[in-house]
Formats: C-alpha cells, structure tokens, sequence
C-alpha cells in the first residue's frame, strides 16, 4: 500500500496556554476525498493552518513524504498544497478574471491554462458572465466560486477548503456542493472543513470527528452517517 499523499501525526497547536488541537492523526491519500468534522472551536482551522505552514505547530506533518516543517506556504503551494480559506481570500478590486489569472501565476503552460480557463467557465458558468467585473460586486456564493475556481487553476495535488458553505444562502451552499462533489468525482484529492456535517460526509470518503482538540472518532463517511451517535451529535437529529 502506498504512503498517503498528506500524513499528519501528534499534531498539536497551542496559542499561547490554549491547547486549540492535543495531539491528533489522520490521512489523506492520493485521489480520496477526506473531512474532518466537529464544533466551532474543536480544532479544525487550526489543523488546517498547520498543514498549510501557516501556524506553528507541534508533532509531524508530512505531504508526499516529506516533511512541511518549516517550509514557507509558498513554497508548500508550488508543491501543489492550494489552499481555500475561510472568507474566500479574494482581492475585491481585482477583477474576477484578474482573480482567476492569480491561481495560474506559477504555470508556464500557457495553453494548459486556456483549456483548464475553459473548463473553470463549464464549472461555474456564472464566473464567465462576470469576467470584467470587480470580484468585490459578486455575491457571497459567487466569491466562493471565484476562489474556488482560482485555486483549481493552480493544479492542486491536495485542494483544501475551510468551510466553504459559511455565510451562503441555501440555494449556494447546494452549488457550491454540487461543484466539490464533480471535483471529488474527477479524483482531485480533498481535505475538507465544513460546520455542516451533513454535506461533508456525503461529499467524501472519510472522516474524521474532532472534538475539543481531539478525534473522537474516524471512519467512512458512509458509516458515520448511519451512526446515531454522529447523527445526534452533529447532524442534528
């Protein structure tokens, strides 16, 4: 069996005195979808800001078998670790096409990039009538579209989103599922943060449960959504 492309062990982030995350492990292999779940404050943001180089962190981190400890976010992007963060990241005088171009800066496949543009605007059709138009007058849900189409155009080998329903209105929040679910479907390998629990495990092969710093439980996402204990707890039922 081969090494997951993303393998974190005994990850533990303090600030300060707080224990925001105690020392968890989870994986993430190549071409799987994986999410990770729980509470506001269980955790979750702060794995992922240490995945990405963005907080320090205790333990071990290691994508596509080699360590990220000290390795620059930018330098974790070129490896092909493309983050989309909560609050979509979007530079709002930027025009959407601008915004877009941004996820490409590293390629020199300029071909490449016309036909992964091309594939970008079949995926999210409302980016395309939106080209010249500051990415600061879209919607919530279309920002959401922006960033996510932005961080595709990188060529992620892991595409991770931080909650990318937060905010949206209903009918979005459906769109933007809609997209991770043909992303997940084309084998792009996926770490996902969602708060509802719901969309995330159907989105995914597996997860795992986070709470208060801690895996409470892990498994197929198949499996914890037949679990009356993971129903109760964080599906609402």
């Amino acid at each position: 069996m081969s090494d997951p492309l993303l393998s974190v062990r005994g990850l533990t982030v303090s600030y300060g005195g707080i224990h925001a995350v105690k020392g968890v492990d989870f994986d993430v292999a190549d071409g799987e979808q994986v999410t990770l779940i729980g509470a506001n404050g269980a955790g979750k943001t702060s794995s992922l800001r240490a995945v990405t180089g963005l907080q320090d962190f205790r333990g071990e981190i290691l994508f596509a078998g080699k360590s990220i400890r000290g390795v620059p976010p930018y330098h974790l992007l070129k490896q092909g670790l493309v983050m989309v963060p909560e609050g979509r990241g979007i530079f709002a005088r930027m025009t959407v096409l601008e915004n877009l171009q941004i996820g490409a800066y590293l390629r020199r496949d300029g071909n490449g990039v016309k036909r992964d543009l091309a594939e970008i605007y079949r995926i999210f059709p409302r980016l395309k009538e939106r080209l010249s138009q500051p990415a600061g007058l879209l919607s919530g849900g279309e920002q959401q579209m922006l960033a996510m189409g932005r961080a595709l155009l990188g060529k992620p080998r892991l595409l991770i989103l931080d909650e990318p329903s937060m905010g949206l209105a209903p009918i979005m929040v459906e769109a933007i599922f809609s997209v991770i679910h043909r992303i997940g479907g084309q084998g792009v390998t996926l770490l996902l943060v969602e708060q509802n629990a719901r969309l995330a495990l159907q989105a995914t092969h597996r997860a795992y449960v986070l709470d208060s710093g801690l895996i409470s439980h892990s498994g197929k996402s198949g499996d914890m959504l037949d679990d009356a204990r993971i129903r109760q707890a964080y599906l609402g039922e």
